[in-house]
């Protein structure tokens, strides 16, 4: 009589092809189903996650309600009521008007050396420096810490920009003239002048450029063919304003910060009666 590990009645690798489930009810033994279970323990001992048979499940305490079960990880095993929406939100998140503000971009500045310059000189001593005349009139320097660019004229007049801030701003000019006096220059820093702040902001939504245009056609210009931006012109504050289609404005013409804030205060509550519907 030949012997198989799969015709011996008590063979566990035997379940794995008969099951309680798929014998008439007639033929499935009474204890089928508890050597199923003496089985499922033995054999997921050191697996993460269990599922427990049929019979195992009626052994299984009730949970309650989602409010009285504590939390748990994913190597445990999960509630069997699943959880409430307050308990878990997921509608997604909404920009809060309030919380949008213009950020400074870049800042633009002038300031009076006060005495004539030779550009060749400061070119071939500096570093960071460069000069060509036949393209421009004069010497382009750049620091690193604030990181701007300064454009130094023969006669004594320097415009620094790619600052952040007022106080960058102010420091890397500081920081140039001094460049300049260690070159040999009576170098000083007068009348030190913020000329233009650009700004930038982002609403969050989309924006109805041709109808903007059509109502306040006064203030704003707007040729898709030529910019993909709207050009507002808002009078006091005497700020500029490049509107686009995905909500992003840029402003600039401002001398001060308090100037930006005051335009972009004026301007959202026009860009939300202009909101493009999803």
């Amino acid at each position: 009589m030949d012997f198989s590990p799969f015709n011996a009645p008590n063979s566990h690798q035997n379940d794995q092809y008969e099951s309680p489930m798929s014998l008439p009810p007639s033929a499935t033994p009474r204890s089928v189903a508890t050597r199923d279970d003496a089985h499922a323990t033995t054999t997921n001992e050191n697996r993460f996650y269990h599922r427990p048979s049929i019979a195992s499940k009626k052994s299984i305490p009730e949970m309650g309600p989602p409010s009285a079960v504590p939390s748990y990880h994913p190597g445990s095993i999960a509630p069997a009521t699943p959880l409430s929406a307050a308990t878990v939100p997921f509608t997604p998140r909404t920009v809060d008007a309030s919380g949008v503000q213009p950020n400074l971009q870049n800042i633009v500045s002038t300031v009076n050396l006060g005495c004539p310059l030779d550009l060749k000189r400061i070119a071939l001593q500096a570093r960071n420096a460069e000069y060509n005349p036949k393209r421009f009139a004069a010497v382009i320097m750049r620091i690193r810490t604030p990181r701007t660019t300064a454009l130094i004229f023969s006669s004594g007049k320097m415009v620094c920009t790619g600052a952040k801030s007022e106080e960058h701003s102010i420091q890397a000019a500081r920081r140039y003239a001094r460049v300049i006096q260690k070159l040999g220059f009576p170098a000083k820093f007068l009348d030190f002048k913020i000329q233009n702040m650009v700004g930038s902001a982002d609403v969050h939504f989309k924006i109805r450029l041709e109808a903007l245009q059509l109502k306040h056609d006064t203030y704003c210009s707007y040729e898709p063919e030529l910019f993909p931006g709207l050009i507002y012109r808002i009078i006091k504050p005497k700020i500029v304003l490049l509107i686009f289609n995905s909500g992003k404005v840029v402003l600039t013409g401002a001398k001060q910060r308090s100037e930006i804030d005051e335009a972009f205060d004026l301007i959202y509550p026009i860009l939300k009666g202009f909101r493009r519907a999803n």
